[in-house]
């Protein structure tokens, strides 16, 4: 019978990576912590009309990518490409924007598209979303959040920053007809996926990766040109609070993003160890999306970060910054199956009293060096023995794997007595 293997394009996280993802979670979740941002877990389904609404029906993500199908009540469903929407449905169905709000969430995300490095079927964002916040305090303060995450991590020399302004609904308008007037004289001369996008979504050739075409983009309009007083007064503004703090950046006025609920201020942080897909963590403000979504007016402000990207390039450096915690601290060697009453009963008070310690024991007979060098293989740091002579003096052999210094410990006579000196050798 032959073996059924994964979805192209959706990966196992075997253990020897796992403890890298816990690792790069646990540091980004400080961080957000930090800043007072709270988790929110949203459904990993959603209605298509959420995503149709929000992200707009003429982008690549719905005209071609999304997971969609029929429930058993013939109501549309879809795998979340995204997280910003259904945070933002849960929001508004939850009462929630009635005071401010810093969220967070990770999980798996699904966009169907040519499976390639950086880029896979089932993949996974940690997103944060501020709402309820106008004015560019909340866009400096999340890019100093992104900042510190690059800092945690020690990618800080690995990532640069590109912002842009995109303007309002007005600004885009006006840029948008300036720019199809343009385009048209030109149409043969395009790409056949920005020929495509003309008629659909004409600021997304902004971003085409065509070197033709982004040679002819550099005497098209200039969105800069078409923003309103007040998108360009904002924009100013925010370029001066992030040089008065000393964050580099560089204005790419190309960079338009994907989605057709930004507005105003985009971002991306991008990395040129990653190859073509370049982009690590991307945002920007949405003040439009909460009201579009049945809520009440509110400005946001967002973020999202591919960590199968950062992991990339995490282990590109050998994830030299990361703190990893041991697989195991102590391994315990138990010689014979009677003994394992005993040494189960120890074990479990170990961890009582040391439950930020990894204690494996033994569970399978073998001899006693076959058990060390599992011990030795899984890198503990202590061995704890217990073998015939320990049986019989009630006692235990203690093993510096790292020293190789050993001691022998007698075990008083309740189990309280015994873990106590126990414990004070193992910390």
């Amino acid at each position: 019978m032959d073996t059924i293997k994964a979805i192209r394009g959706m990966h196992d996280i075997t253990p020897e990576r796992s403890a890298h993802w816990a690792a790069v979670e646990r540091s980004l979740q400080a961080a957000l912590t930090a800043y007072g941002y709270q988790e929110i877990r949203m459904p990993i389904v959603e209605s298509t009309r959420l995503f149709k609404r929000s992200i707009g029906e003429v982008t690549d993500i719905i005209e071609k990518e999304m997971y969609t199908f029929a429930d058993r009540n013939d109501e549309l469903m879809s795998l979340r490409p995204e997280g910003t929407a259904g945070c933002v449905r849960a929001c508004i169905e939850r009462r929630l924007l009635e005071t401010p709000q810093k969220l967070w969430y990770n999980g798996p995300m699904f966009r169907y598209e040519r499976p390639q490095k950086g880029r896979q079927r089932q993949f996974h964002q940690l997103g944060g979303e501020a709402l309820g916040f106008s004015g560019v305090e909340v866009e400096v303060e999340t890019l100093l959040l992104n900042q510190r995450f690059w800092k945690a991590l020690g990618l800080q020399n690995s990532v640069s920053l590109q912002i842009n302004s995109i303007g309002d609904s007005k600004s885009r308008s006006d840029f948008k007809a300036a720019l199809i007037a343009f385009l048209e004289r030109h149409k043969s001369a395009l790409d056949e996926d920005s020929q495509r996008r003309l008629d659909s979504n004409p600021l997304r050739i902004l971003d085409s990766k065509n070197r033709d075409t982004q040679a002819l983009l550099s005497d098209a309009p200039k969105l800069q040109d078409y923003l309103s007083e007040y998108s360009a007064a904002h924009f100013e503004l925010l370029c001066s609070r992030l040089s008065d703090l000393g964050i580099a950046f560089e204005c790419n006025q190309h960079l338009v993003r994907g989605l057709d609920y930004y507005n105003d201020t985009v971002y991306e942080w991008v990395s040129d160890e990653l190859g073509a897909q370049a982009t690590v963590c991307a945002g920007g403000r949405y003040d439009g999306l909460v009201e579009q979504l049945g809520g009440k007016t509110t400005p946001a402000f967002g973020f999202a970060m591919g960590l199968e990207r950062l992991l990339l390039i995490l282990e590109s450096h050998k994830f030299e910054a990361l703190q990893l915690p041991r697989s195991v601290d102590i391994y315990f060697i138990v010689a014979q199956p009677e003994y394992e009453a005993r040494a189960f009963a120890i074990a479990e008070a170990i961890r009582d009293e040391l439950p930020e310690l990894v204690l494996q024991q033994q569970l399978l007979s073998g001899s006693i060096k076959s058990q060390f060098k599992k011990a030795d293989k899984c890198n503990a740091r202590f061995a704890l023995v217990l073998a015939e002579s320990e049986y019989n003096d009630h006692a235990l052999t203690i093993k510096n794997l790292e020293t190789g210094d050993q001691k022998l410990c007698a075990l008083g006579d309740t189990l309280k007595d015994s873990i106590s000196s126990l414990t004070a050798l193992l910390k």
